[in-house]
């Protein structure tokens, strides 16, 4: 049976270097690394993605030896050797899963004063009435109801008669019901407009539980990223932090040509601040110089502005 790693949060690396887990193998960081330097790419993976967050994948690594009852790292490389059927729950335990409301505020601003309007204009002008869009790799929900927010707290004012259609999907189970649920800790929205939290959410046993009637915005999904598919072209897709950092090359390559695939004439894609699209004619140009946002091109020749 395909065992589920767990996950439960992020962790922080201890000052001694030293990953520990209750009951269960100590992880050298050195030992660590090393591991993940060799597996990393098997699993198709970016090791240098992985560098600043280590800690939280060594930890449930250490959990998964104690429960296979490896003795230490090594021992553990032999049992992937010899059961190829572990090399997906090392995959699950690759996931990284840290996100907030309203991560990076300048993002958001720009998402609501130019890029979402540029996409309502061109609905428009298409004669449609809705702005189709997808947060990919959505893990609990975070930046898939921000961008429902802004919506509803900025944009539907502007745009009478214009619908966010919106789907929010991710790999793991898991992450999809919490998202579902709507509950999160007050760290998760301190970067939340006071105003958008206090509208949006209640406070329900120490927890920020979403009202209802934002509640509904996003459709979420269980899905992976490189087998999505939509009926209908998409005009904005929100996958920051995930594909473009921890996936390797090869990998990136797959989920752009995915991306482009869904997306509209002049959709939009957005990415994390850190992250860069691969080199060479990949089809996408560039929203804004300072901003990690790019639009679908048209004909060659044909780019035209994007804000038209």
């Amino acid at each position: 049976m395909r065992y589920a790693c767990l996950m439960s949060g992020i962790f922080s690396r201890p000052n001694n270097k030293q990953i520990n887990d209750t009951d269960g193998p100590v992880l050298n960081d050195d030992k660590c690394v090393h591991f993940l330097q060799w597996a990393l790419p098997r699993l198709h993976l970016n090791w240098t993605g992985y560098r600043k967050v280590r800690a939280q994948v060594c930890k449930r690594i250490a959990r998964r030896m104690s429960e296979l009852g490896q003795s230490d790292i090594d021992a553990y490389r032999i049992y992937l050797q010899h059961d190829s059927c572990e090399w997906g729950v090392l995959e699950e335990c690759c996931r990284v899963t840290i996100s907030r409301f309203y991560r990076d505020r300048r993002f958001f601003e720009f998402l609501s004063e130019d890029v979402l309007p540029a996409l309502a204009r061109r609905a428009r002008q298409r004669g449609d009435s809705v702005i189709r869009c997808w947060s990919a790799g959505c893990a609990s929900g975070e930046e898939a109801y921000s961008l429902s927010l802004l919506w509803h707290m900025v944009l539907m004012r502007q745009f009478p008669g214009m619908e966010l259609w919106l789907v929010a999907s991710d790999i793991d189970g898991v992450l999809i019901q919490r998202a579902v649920t709507a509950c999160y800790p007050f760290s998760s929205l301190k970067e939340l407009p006071g105003v958008w939290r206090d509208d949006a959410f209640l406070r329900t046993d120490g927890e920020y539980c979403l009202r209802e009637a934002y509640r509904n915005g996003p459709v979420f999904r269980r899905e992976d990223i490189l087998s999505a598919s939509f009926e209908k072209p998409l005009d904005f897709i929100l996958c920051r932090n995930l594909v473009f950092t921890y996936f390797d090359l090869e990998k990136q390559k797959a989920a752009l040509d995915m991306f482009k695939a869904n997306l509209a004439v002049r959709g939009a894609l957005a990415i994390g601040a850190h992250e860069s699209l691969p080199e060479g004619e990949n089809g996408m140009i560039r929203w804004h110089a300072r901003m990690p946002v790019f639009y679908k091109r048209t004909q060659k020749g044909q780019e035209g502005r994007c804000s038209e």
